[in-house]
């Protein structure tokens, strides 16, 4: 029998997921549930779950802060999140599993099955990315198209321009990454990365900005020449955040 957890700061989800498990994964207890990463981690330390079932975006700390606050992880992770563009991309370069809500009740048996089948020190690799703070150049996204996921680092992105639900990825290299994701599901995990969100349609990346041009209009020149319009209402944050 496997012992599992539920961390998750909707109850509705928690009851959702805990009501498909007793009815499909009959293999699996649910010992505990929680709605904040707080309590989470009292509940595994009390009761030293085989399985925890992990929200990724919660207010105040996130799953990934949970994880970071334990001192060893020796159970298995099922990230169940409705944020794809959330940690998604640092869950895929760990190859670890997630569940997009609302949970597809097949989806939800195999994840179960796979996590069961792994080992502990799986985690490790995921612990580790996510320590990197002083090491943020290295850090990379998913970027999923039709075709293929790929991995891109954060340091060699330009910029983002959006056209309707598509965002193209300008990369140093010169390639250009179309994925059919909005640019809005990318500005704040961007942002943290030193991004600027200058207009509606674009994201730069402030490393590859040349300078800011005031005659015949307001944008930031590239250093790859691209002229990028910035939007009235940004004008004085854009300035601040480079330093103008």
């Amino acid at each position: 029998m496997i012992n599992a957890i539920i961390i998750d700061d909707e109850q509705h989800n928690v009851i959702n997921l805990q009501r498909l498990l007793e009815q499909h994964c009959k293999e699996v207890t649910v010992v505990a549930t929680a709605t904040n990463a707080d309590d989470g981690i009292a509940m595994i330390r009390q009761h030293q779950p085989n399985l925890v079932f992990l929200d990724i975006q919660m207010p105040g700390k996130t799953g990934f802060d949970l994880l970071l606050a334990l001192p060893k992880i020796d159970f298995e992770i099922v990230f169940v999140t409705a944020f794809d563009q959330y940690g998604i991309p640092a869950v895929k370069f760990s190859a670890m599993d997630y569940l997009m809500k609302p949970v597809n009740v097949e989806e939800l048996k195999g994840a179960v099955q796979k996590a069961i089948s792994r080992k502990s020190n799986s985690m490790e690799h995921l612990v580790a990315i996510l320590k990197q703070g002083t090491q943020r150049h290295e850090h990379r996204i998913a970027l999923p198209s039709a075709k293929e996921t790929r991995f891109v680092y954060v340091k060699d992105i330009v910029r983002c321009e959006s056209s309707n639900s598509y965002t193209s990825f300008f990369m140093q290299d010169g390639e250009k990454i179309v994925v059919s994701v909005s640019i809005y599901e990318y500005a704040e995990m961007l942002g943290e990365y030193g991004f600027l969100r200058c207009h509606q349609s674009h994201i730069i990346n402030k490393l590859f900005v040349r300078s800011i041009v005031k005659e015949g209009g307001f944008y930031l020149q590239m250093k790859g020449g691209e002229k990028i319009p910035v939007s009235r209402d940004k004008k004085d944050w854009v300035k601040k955040e480079m330093g103008a």
